[in-house]
């Protein structure tokens, strides 16, 4: 193994990145399409000499700011994850092309990413310099605070404009953190890994501000009218939760990017349809039994559909007519066509053989 440059493991079960502490010379992995979750420093360690790293189609919710130990690195795939954020850091490598398409990005917009790989890369090294900046201004900020804001992240909401009261295991939010955000200019809001049953009516409160929602893994089985109401919205996670309905209120956001895996749909929500802006929809693990393709055609910016483990009994060959997809994914449903060989082709492959099967 200590001559190995090029190793393939894709379309296995791994669950994380296997550690190569022999393979000195490994040049090109591609451990895409398996089920790792988790990137950290004792899996990066030892690939010194990588150039390529293919991490697509996985389940990776974020990337360490170890990937730096990668110097070599030159091209890195992490497209259709769960990654909503990337570190800073990752603007100190030399990079050539970096995939990000897929993800639920929360930290960097839209239109940075569709520039390339370079303007990413531009933005992440910008960012440490604010950063730096901030956290000098951090000092002084954080001796002023309150006893009555201890719990709240006042470094997030200065310096990366984060409201975050995320893993607390909580009911609700307290007043304290709405409170702590006033006279702040907040456009993130990461309530995740919760307890929550309800909205926080109070998120209201920064409608005009949010771009970002991040209520993922709590308890909430209906979306409350208050969320309709952040006129600035663009990314909305609720993947992980009780759901089954969207309200046709959340018509007048102008969402690019909604997760609503995880939950208990069974169909696709009719209000998603009526959202001209929808770029990305990730609604996989639920029981989505039907879509209708002559509503999604009419989805010109959708570019990313994840309907992988649903409920799917056939796939209408007017599907596609969805010539603007650049990512289909439909692995984990009981339909038999198309086969698997054809899903293995990719989203263009797919749309053809679907094409090709509508009757003339």
């Amino acid at each position: 193994m200590e001559s190995l440059e090029l190793l393939y493991l894709r379309r296995n079960k791994l669950r994380f990145l296997p550690e190569f502490p022999s393979c000195k010379l490994l040049k090109e992995l591609h451990v895409g399409e398996n089920q790792i979750e988790m990137l950290g420093a004792e899996h990066l360690k030892h690939l010194s000499s990588i150039i390529v790293l293919d991490l697509r189609d996985n389940k990776l919710k974020s990337v360490p700011d170890e990937i730096t130990f990668l110097q070599s690195l030159e091209r890195l795939d992490l497209s259709n994850n769960d990654i909503s954020s990337l570190p800073y850091s990752l603007g100190k490598l030399h990079l050539k092309f970096l995939a990000l398409e897929g993800n639920p990005m929360r930290t960097i917009r839209r239109d940075i990413i569709n520039k390339g790989t370079q303007e990413v890369l531009k933005y992440l090294r910008s960012k440490i310099k604010e950063d730096e900046a901030s956290q000098r201004d951090f000092v002084t900020d954080t001796a002023m605070t309150l006893p009555s804001e201890s719990r709240v992240n006042m470094h997030a909401i200065i310096t990366l404009k984060i409201l975050d009261y995320s893993d607390k295991q909580t009911t609700l939010i307290p007043d304290e953190v709405f409170d702590a955000a006033k006279s702040n200019i907040i456009t993130s809001i990461n309530f995740s890994k919760n307890l929550l049953c309800e909205i926080p009516k109070r998120i209201v409160e920064l409608k005009e501000m949010v771009s970002d929602v991040n209520l993922s893994f709590n308890k909430l089985s209906f979306i409350s009218l208050e969320l309709c109401m952040l006129q600035k919205l663009t990314v909305l996670d609720l993947r992980n939760n009780f759901l089954s309905s969207l309200p046709e209120e959340m018509e007048s956001l102008r969402l690019q990017t909604i997760n609503l895996s995880f939950n208990r749909f069974k169909i696709l929500p009719e209000v998603l349809y009526c959202i001209a802006t929808l770029e990305t929809i990730l609604i996989s693990n639920n029981q989505v039994g039907s879509v209708d393709p002559a509503k999604l055609k009419t989805m010109e910016n959708l570019i990313t559909l994840d309907l992988q483990n649903n409920d799917l009994l056939q796939i209408p060959p007017e599907l596609g007519h969805c010539v603007n997809l650049r990512t289909l994914l439909l692995d984990g449903n009981p339909f038999r066509v198309p086969r698997a060989a054809i899903l293995m082709k990719g989203t263009a492959a797919v749309l053809e053989y679907l094409r090709d099967r509508i009757p003339t």
